[in-house]
C-alpha cells in the first residue's frame, strides 16, 4: 500500500462542543453524508456512551452512511466500549476510537480493579 494521509474527521463530536452549537440526529446525519461525499476516510460520529441521543445518532450514521469508516469514541472502560460497539453494529466499516485519560486522577479511577 502506498503512503497515504487518512482524514479522520471529528466534527460530529468535537465540533458539537463549540459554544452555541447543538446538533440533533438529523443534523449529524446530513453532515456525515456530506463528509462521505467529500471522501473523508473516517468519521467520528460521536461518543455513544455519553447520552441516549448521541448513541442514537451514532447508530443512525453507522446504518446509513456508506464508504468511510464510522467511529465512536469510547473511554477505556467496558461500558463505553460496549455502548460504542452496539451503536456501530450496523456500520459497513465500524471503528472504535478508545482513549485513556492521562491525568493521575483519571488513571487512578479508570484503572482501578474495583470495576
Amino acid at each position: 500500500m502506498a503512503d497515504r494521509v487518512l482524514i479522520f474527521d471529528t466534527t460530529l463530536r468535537d465540533g458539537e462542543q463549540t459554544a452555541g452549537v447543538a446538533l440533533n440526529g438529523d443534523d449529524k446525519l446530513e453532515i456525515a453524508q456530506q463528509l462521505a461525499k467529500l471522501g473523508v476516510d473516517i468519521i467520528e460520529a460521536g461518543f455513544a456512551a455519553s447520552s441516549p441521543g448521541d448513541f442514537d445518532a451514532v447508530a443512525q450514521i453507522a446504518r446509513l452512511v456508506k464508504g468511510p469508516r464510522i467511529a465512536s469514541l469510547a473511554r477505556a472502560v467496558p461500558g463505553d466500549v460496549d455502548a460504542a460497539w452496539e451503536a456501530l453494529r450496523g456500520a459497513e466499516r465500524p471503528r472504535l476510537h478508545v482513549f485513556l485519560s492521562s491525568s493521575d486522577i483519571h488513571i487512578l479511577h479508570q484503572m482501578s480493579n474495583d470495576r
